[in-house]
């Protein structure tokens, strides 16, 4: 005979079925449109070709040489790159915003974006020149990472040592905020117009400037934290129900807090490191999972990483046909999509 509660559980272990189920095919073909923008991003360029001759080209290996150059050598590096760095973007916006309970919380929000400019700034003023060729592709972005670590363990440092809350650790990186940008303009104004042109250069963003090395490197990071993120699934989806209930599930909320915080910031630092100052990404990618697949990390974590990925070659393909035989820094093309985005965003939060 069955009681109440299990006639419940019986009714409702269908209909949980049925989301995950729908979960899933979202998350198929949100992995399709990313697939899509991958193969537009590599049919545009300033030479022009159809999604046809780049398909002909991956699945038959005689075609001319010319259209091998450019598709393997020149655009497939930059396409690989925006679905990288954007899930990666995506992911650490995701859980500093789950974290921190902000919606306006990003990588950016803790200073991770501006101390990698100042440094990548003093490695293209002071490393660049005097070191050898073979070390001028790592010393940026070492210098970028460096700088943005050192802002990162900070934080990490005040946070055990003042106990600091949600609204705090947010007050600290804005904070870090001007004082890095006060320091980058200050190093602009110093140096000489040759050195000032670089710099203003690296912070429009430049999905191109990857290696191939340092893009496997930023893959393999990427996978590692998701992996993480993965594992403490169930316990990120829970913060979102307030650190007092997660507090009395028997969750470490302030070492979850903390993990998370430093994992995200890793994961942006690398990424703003390599291909400069990217932003709105990290910041309208996790509403845009959120609104697809809800709260439920499990499907929210690649959610984010799809719509990251999709966003940015998004963003690279707009960048590429908006000005005909030009290509537009990323970051440009990534703050002009992202303002419109986010206030859509906003607004359809208040309608609801």
């Amino acid at each position: 005979m069955l009681t109440e509660g299990s006639t419940v559980s019986a009714g409702a272990k269908p209909a949980y079925l049925s989301l995950v189920r729908r979960r899933l095919w979202l998350l198929t073909a949100m992995a399709t449109v990313v697939l899509l923008l991958a193969m537009i991003d590599l049919s545009t360029g300033p030479s022009s070709y159809s999604l046809t001759d780049i398909a002909r080209l991956l699945w038959d290996s005689e075609s001319p040489i010319a259209l091998e150059v450019i598709v393997y050598d020149i655009r497939l590096p930059a396409v690989l790159a925006a679905l990288v760095i954007g899930a990666g973007l995506s992911v650490a916006g995701t859980q500093m915003q789950t974290v921190l309970h902000n919606p306006l919380a990003s990588p950016f929000t803790l200073g991770v974006s501006a101390a990698a400019s100042f440094g990548a700034a003093l490695g293209l003023v002071f490393g660049a020149t005097t070191l050898p060729v073979s070390l001028g592709n790592w010393v940026v972005p070492a210098s970028a990472f460096f700088m943005s670590t050192m802002a990162v363990l900070l934080i990490e440092r005040l946070t055990r040592w003042r106990g600091m809350n949600n609204e705090l650790i947010i007050l600290l990186g804005t904070t870090l905020v001007f004082t890095f940008t006060a320091l980058l303009q200050g190093l602009q104004y110093a140096v000489p117009d040759r050195a000032l042109e670089a710099v203003v250069f690296w912070t429009m963003g430049n999905l191109s400037r990857v290696s191939s090395t340092q893009l496997v490197l930023i893959a393999a990071i990427l996978f590692l934290v998701m992996v993480c993120f993965m594992r403490s699934a169930w316990q990120l989806t829970a913060m979102r129900l307030g650190e007092e209930r997660a507090s009395a599930m028997g969750i470490p909320v302030a070492r979850l807090r903390l993990q998370t915080i430093l994992l995200s910031s890793v994961l942006a630092s690398l990424c703003v490191s390599f291909v400069g100052t990217i932003g709105f990404v990290g910041l309208v990618a996790p509403h845009m999972a959120r609104i697809i697949v809800g709260e439920d990390q499990r499907f929210l974590i690649p959610a984010s990483a799809l719509c990251g990925a999709a966003l940015l070659s998004a963003a690279s393909i707009a960048g590429k046909i908006a000005v005909p035989g030009q290509v537009l820094p990323i970051g440009i093309v990534t703050s002009l999509v992202g303002v419109p985005m986010f206030l859509v965003l906003i607004l359809r939060r208040r309608r609801v």
